[in-house]
Formats: C-alpha cells, structure tokens, sequence
C-alpha cells in the first residue's frame, strides 16, 4: 500500500511509512524545536526512538508525562516543558490520552491560567485569543481517533471529571496515519481501542441529529472495523486490518461531531469512578445499551446489521456485537472487571450529567441508567 495524501479537513498523510514524513514536513514549515508530546510507557519503547531517528535536522525534546486518563496537571507540566525547550511546534506521539494533551499543551504554553479553564462548560470559559504553535499527530493507536478531532477531554485532577475543551483552532495542521505504529501494541490494547472505533460510529450512525454527512462516514466506518477488527487483535502483523482499524478510527471521529449516545455517558462515568480504560468501556456497555435501544431505531439497525453482515436485523447485529467481543478476547461483566455495587449512584449521576447521551436513539433517565448499569454488572 503507497501513501494516500487528502483532508477532511485536516491534511493527512496515510499508510504504512506515513511516520517518516513528519520531520520533512516540520523543516519545510520553517521549524527547528518541537517537543514531542507522549505517554509513559511509549516513552520507554523502542518505536519513539524509531520514530525519533526520522527527525533529523531537528532540536528535539520529548514530554513523556502523560498516564492513564489525562488530566489537567499533565497538561500544565507538558505547557512548561514545552517554554522550557523554547519550542516552535508539538508532535503528539501515541494514543488518545496523549494526543488530547498534546493538542492544548500549545494552548496552555501560550495563555493564561488552568488549562480546564478552556473547557466548553467551565462557568468562566476563557476564550483562545492567540495563535497556538503549529501541532502534528502521529496515532499509535486506533481508538479515539483524537488526531482529527477537535476536541481534548481532559479530566480534572481533583474530581476525576472529564471537561472537553473544544475548538477548530486545536485541530492538528498534519496528521502522519501509519498503520505500522500499532503493529506492536498489545492484543487487549487494540481490542479495547478497536472496540472504542467501532463504538463511536455506531453511536455516531443511531443519534438521531440531523447530519447525513456524518451518517455515510459513520456507517462506511461500522463496515471497515467490523470486517478487520477481529484479524487486527488475532494477527497483529497484519498491516491491510490494521490500516483498516486506523481509518475506522478517523472515521468515527469525524462523524462524531454528530454527537453519540448512551454507551459513552456510561463509558464516561466508568472512567471517572473506576479509571476504566474508555474502549474497555465502551465494550463492556455496548450489547447492553443496544439492545436496549432497538426499538427506538429498528430500520437504523437493518442498516447496520447490513454493512456488518450479521444477518438477524437489528438483534443479529446485537448478537454479533457479542460474538466480536468474544474473539477479541473482551469477556466478562463490569464487577468481573471491578466495578462495585455500592459505586453506582455516584455511576449514574456522572452518566445522567454527561452530554453524550442527549442524541441517544431512546432517551435515557437516571432509572434508566441505574438499569443498564446493574444488567451490565
């Protein structure tokens, strides 16, 4: 496979080798100093070095302070990191977490005061008065899709609450997509992640906002994760499913501009009460929420057992949703994975206040959620 070069709208680069253009790029646009922005773990794998031996001709220095779900201090510390290296541009390197922060560290470098200060909702939201310094990505994963997004959930270090700071002004100007990234990651991180892909353009393709745009992208991405996300865990050598995943992953990020549903308020809250890993999340909600909504939007759910084949309408398409989680290795309930009785009123206001479940298929209320909660558990 050759390299693809379109934009929608970011400009993105697209196949296996995709990394090794990113250095290139960063000399042509008249830049010296990024700081590459990545987690922990990468940190200490030889892909960043690999990564790092295409930046030739480029002072670089590496904030590597992201863990887990990010938060607000890890922006801040990676703000001054990037002051401290006089740097010119950013290089988000890895998967959700740290492109999230990677895409406000610039933002907090250059204005004043917390970064959660920027979230949407934040009572006193400031408003991005500058230029933010130029920002690439580079996905090690293929989940969020945060490389095309232009939002960063970042969670507040006290509460543990997720904020979005959201803004067209942080998307990425470049993103290299190179399959290869995700090559060496572990079978449970990108069965979670894939699952995180397939979920956001289901969600995306049932909320019944007005977007027909994001309806074909979301089901076109339902149809390429589900026809590879199974080879992507079982042979993660296989270059051809894990493109397949890293395009899905896009996919469901720009149609989830349309909005989502109920599965990631429940994900969202699981998250802040449990720090469960979201695409863990996600999987362990989705048959649940799903069956749940088929009545609410039985022809949306034809469609989907269509492009994925299952057979069966909209409760073969649930079964099957079943069947993937059981290949990839997803199995269990919530308390199998951790997730207490006595933690879930706290579950269900965080559910009930989340955003995401407004443009569910079915309108949802804290009974609701209370029910879906103690039938996943």
């Amino acid at each position: 496979m050759s390299l693809a070069n379109f934009a929608f709208p970011t400009p993105i680069t697209f196949g296996p080798g995709a990394r090794k253009e990113a250095g290139p790029h960063l000399l042509e646009q008249g830049l010296r100093r990024p700081l590459i922005v990545t987690d922990r773990a990468l940190a200490a794998l030889p892909l960043l070095a690999e990564f790092q031996s295409h930046l030739a001709g480029l002072n670089v220095a590496v904030y590597s302070g992201v863990s887990g779900n990010p938060t607000a201090s890890q922006v801040m510390a990676g703000a001054e990191a990037y002051r401290a290296h006089r740097a010119d541009a950013i290089i988000g390197f890895g998967g959700g977490a740290a492109l999230d922060v990677a895409k406000v560290v610039g933002l907090a470098a250059t204005h004043e005061g917390d970064i959660i200060e920027y979230a949407w909702d934040h009572p006193q939201v400031r408003a991005i008065t500058r230029e933010l310094p130029y920002f690439v990505a580079l996905p090690t994963t293929a989940g969020t899709g945060s490389e095309v997004g232009r939002s960063a959930v970042i969670s507040e270090d006290a509460t543990h609450l997720k904020r979005v700071v959201f803004s067209g002004k942080i998307l990425a100007r470049k993103v290299f997509a190179d399959p290869e990234l995700t090559v060496g990651l572990p079978a449970n991180v990108t069965a979670a992640t894939g699952m995180d892909a397939l979920t956001h353009n289901i969600e995306s393709w049932l909320s019944p906002a007005y977007h027909p745009l994001c309806d074909g992208i979301a089901l076109e991405g339902t149809r390429i994760a589900g026809r590879s996300i199974v080879a992507a865990v079982r042979e993660p050598g296989n270059i051809a499913a894990r493109s397949d995943m890293m395009m899905a992953s896009m996919m469901g990020a720009i149609a989830f501009q349309k909005d989502l549903g109920a599965v990631h308020s429940c994900a969202h809250a699981l998250g802040a009460v449990c720090d469960m890993h979201h695409g863990l999340a996600n999987a362990l909600m989705i048959e649940t929420v799903m069956a749940w909504n088929l009545e609410a939007a039985d022809d949306k759910f034809e469609e989907l057992a269509h492009v994925c084949r299952t057979g069966g309408g909209g409760p073969g398409f649930v079964h099957w949703l079943g069947q993937v989680k059981q290949q990839i290795g997803i199995t269990g309930t919530l308390s199998s994975h951790g997730v207490r009785l006595e933690q879930l009123p706290r579950l269900v206001e965080i559910a009930v206040n989340d955003i995401c479940h407004r443009t569910n298929p079915r309108p949802v209320t804290a009974q609701d959620f209370e029910r879906l909660f103690l039938q996943a558990m």
